[in-house]
């Protein structure tokens, strides 16, 4: 592997793991992100220099999250992973759960008997900026997705001619 991919992989590994995925999912994800084509569990395995048990674990978290895609190739039994075509829409479908978690949070801690205007100014100003965000977000997912709607059967006929 290139130097400057093997860099990019490691630090989309580091980015994951910091958001609560392990590592080599994150790597998982690196590594799929620049490669044209779909890859095998033994091509990840042996292109991140780690076992083929730990790629199977995280490329099926990867893909139950809908980063990944399972494909196949007529007469080869091996399951192949590429970068799910809709991985922009779903990765915002995380982080809007996220976002809606913290919000729900927040909106208990409103519900608590403080009376402190200090603390009541700053979970106010909390709902406020996250409910921003979500409508932001939320706008924008929904232009993405509306986007890939429009632009699915290009991509598709591009992904089989590939």
């Amino acid at each position: 592997m290139d130097e400057r991919v093997a860099r990019f992989v490691e630090r989309m590994g580091l980015y994951t793991e910091a958001e609560g995925l392990p590592r080599i999912a994150g790597r998982i994800f690196g590594f799929l992100l620049v490669q044209p084509a779909a890859c095998s569990l033994d091509d990840l395995a042996g292109a991140l220099g780690v076992s083929k048990a730990s790629i199977s674990t995280d490329t099926r978290r990867l893909e139950q999250l809908g980063l990944l895609e399972r494909t196949s190739r007529p007469g080869d039994r091996r399951d192949y992973y590429i970068i799910s075509r809709d991985v922009l829409p779903r990765s915002l479908d995380v982080r809007l759960e996220r976002m809606r978690r913290f919000q729900e949070l927040i909106d208990e801690a409103r519900a608590l008997p403080v009376r402190s205007a200090t603390v009541r100014d700053r979970l106010d100003n909390l709902v406020a900026a996250h409910t921003d965000m979500i409508h932001a977000v939320a706008d924008l997912q929904q232009r993405w997705k509306a986007k890939g709607a429009a632009s699915a059967p290009a991509t598709r006929h591009a992904r089989q001619a590939g």
